[in-house]
C-alpha cells in the first residue's frame, strides 16, 4: 500500500546543500583527485526518493457526481500532441470543478505542427469515456436543443494574478449552457477540491489510450527496437533554438541558416545577457553536448538509443559519431507508414515508445518530457532523468572541461537521480522517501 504521508523537509534541505556544493566556483589552487570517485552507470545508483501516484487519487471516487449538470464544456486544444494532452487534462479538472458535462475535445488544426488529426484519430474515445465514469460525465453527442449551436467562447488567456474558474467561467456556463475554453496556465489549482484533481489525474494517466490502429503501430515499432534501449528526447531543431534566443559557435552553415530563418522576431541575446541566459539553463543542448553528458553518466557507447524527436534535428552527427546504435521511427518502419501520419500520430509513437523504454532521458523539460516522466512513474519505471542544462552551462562557464567536467557532471546527475528530482508532475504524484 502506498503511504498516505509525504515527507519533504529532508529532501529540500539535502537538495539545497547539494546545489550549494556543486555550483560553488572551483578553487584554482585545489587539485582534483579523480581516484576518490569511481563512476558507474547512472542507473546503478540507489534512489532515496521517488514519485508515486498520490493516495487520494487511487482511492474510490471521492465525491458522487451531482445528478444535475451546470452545462456543457468543450476543451479546445492547440499546439503539439502533448501540449494538447496537457490542456485536455486541465479541461477535465475544470469540468469537474464546475460540475459540467465534458464534450469530446477539439484538436485544432495547426499548420505550424504539420497537423490535421483530431482527438478521435489519436485516442480511443470509448475507452476514454469508460475510464472517466464516476470522475466526470463525458458525451459524444449534445442534446438536440443545443446540438446545432456553436459553443460560446470564454477567454481564459493569461491575466495578471491568478485566474479563478469558479469566479470567471461558471457564470458564462450557467448563462449559455454550452461553452468552449482553452485552459489558462495561471489557473488556481490550489483551490481545487480533491475530486476535481482526481478527475484531472484520471484523464491524464488512466483514460488516454491510443486508438487500436495507432497502438498496433506503436507496438510494432517498440518490438523492432533492439533491447535493452534508451529513449532519448533530443531537442535541437531550428525553431527550438530560435525560440530559446541562444547562439552557438561551431555550427554548420546549413544549421546556422536554418536557425536564422526560424528566428523571425526573436533575436538572440548578446553579451552579458546571453551569458546569464545560458547559465540559467535556457539553451538547448546540442547533440555533441548531449553525447558528452551521456558519456559522463557512463552510458556505454554501444547502447541502443531510440531518438524520440521530430523532423529537422540539426548537428546529429555530434551524437551518432559517439553513440553509433541510434535508431528512429523512419529507420525502423517502412516509408509508406508515414504517408498518412501527421504530427500528432508521429508524436504518439514517440510517446508510447518512451513510456515503455528501458530508460528515458530528455535534454529539455517540455510537455512531452513531463508527461512521459509522470507516466513512467505511474508504471513504476524509474530509470528516468533530465539532463541538467544549467549545471552544464555553469560548469563550462567556470572553465571545467575534459575529465574534470565529466566527473562533476556525473556527481550532479547522480544526486538528481538519487533524490528523484524532476521525475513526475506534482499535481497527481506525491514524493516518497525510500
Amino acid at each position: 500500500m502506498i503511504a498516505s504521508t509525504v515527507r519533504k523537509p529532508l529532501f529540500v534541505l539535502t537538495l539545497f546543500a547539494l546545489s550549494l556544493f556543486f555550483f560553488l566556483p572551483p578553487d584554482p589552487s585545489a587539485t582534483f583527485n579523480s581516484s576518490l570517485l569511481v563512476r558507474s552507470e547512472i542507473w546503478s545508483i540507489r534512489r532515496l526518493a521517488e514519485w508515486r501516484p498520490c493516495n487520494w487519487w487511487l482511492q474510490p471516487h471521492l465525491n458522487v457526481l451531482p445528478a444535475q449538470t451546470n452545462g456543457y464544456i468543450r476543451v479546445d486544444c492547440y499546439g503539439g500532441l502533448n501540449q494538447m494532452r496537457r490542456d485536455l487534462c486541465d479541461g477535465v479538472g475544470i469540468a469537474r470543478l464546475l460540475n459540467a458535462t465534458l464534450v469530446l475535445p477539439k484538436f485544432e488544426v495547426a499548420a505550424y505542427w504539420n497537423e490535421s488529426s483530431g482527438f478521435e484519430d489519436v485516442f480511443d474515445v470509448d475507452f476514454f469515456i469508460q475510464q472517466m465514469k464516476g470522475f466526470v460525465n463525458v458525451v459524444m453527442e449534445l442534446p438536440i436543443e443545443i446540438a446545432s449551436k456553436d459553443p460560446v467562447r470564454v477567454d481564459c488567456s493569461k491575466r495578471k494574478g491568478q485566474f479563478d474558474y469558479v469566479e470567471s467561467v461558471l457564470p458564462s456556463l450557467l448563462k449559455h449552457g454550452y461553452i468552449s475554453i482553452t485552459p489558462a496556465m495561471s489557473q488556481r489549482r490550489d483551490r481545487y477540491p480533491l475530486y476535481a484533481k482526481a478527475a484531472l489525474c484520471q484523464a491524464c494517466y488512466s483514460a488516454l489510450r491510443l486508438t487500436n490502429t495507432l497502438e498496433k503501430k506503436a507496438i510494432e515499432l517498440l518490438q523492432a527496437i533492439p533491447k535493452p534501449f534508451l529513449s532519448l528526447h533530443l531537442r535541437f531543431e531550428p525553431d527550438m533554438v530560435a525560440y530559446s534566443q541562444c547562439e552557438y559557435s561551431g555550427l554548420s552553415l546549413a544549421s546556422a541558416n536554418a536557425i536564422e530563418a526560424a528566428r523571425v522576431d526573436r533575436k538572440p541575446w548578446t553579451g552579458e545577457t546571453a551569458r546569464i541566459w545560458r547559465n540559467r539553463g535556457m539553451c538547448p543542448l546540442t547533440p555533441n553536448e548531449t553525447a558528452f553528458i551521456l558519456e559522463a553518466l557512463a552510458i556505454p557507447t554501444n547502447t541502443t538509443i531510440y531518438l524520440a524527436a521530430g523532423d529537422g534535428l540539426m548537428e546529429l552527427e555530434g551524437l551518432t559519431s559517439v553513440y553509433t546504435n541510434v535508431v528512429t521511427k523512419s529507420s525502423l518502419l517502412s516509408g509508406e507508414d508515414f504517408t498518412t501520419m501527421h504530427g500528432n500520430t508521429k508524436a504518439a509513437l514517440d510517446y508510447y515508445v518512451s513510456i515503455n523504454s528501458d530508460s528515458y532521458m530528455a535534454t529539455y523539460f517540455g510537455n512531452m518530457d513531463k508527461m512521459v516522466a509522470a507516466m513512467r512513474a505511474f508504471k513504476g519505471l524509474y530509470k528516468t532523468i533530465f539532463l541538467n542544462r544549467k549545471a552544464f552551462a555553469l560548469l563550462t562557464s567556470q572553465g571545467l572541461k575534459g575529465k574534470e567536467l565529466t566527473e562533476v557532471l556525473w556527481k550532479v546527475h547522480r544526486d538528481d537521480f538519487i533524490m528523484g528530482r524532476g521525475s513526475a508532475l506534482p499535481d497527481c504524484f506525491c514524493e516518497f522517501n525510500l
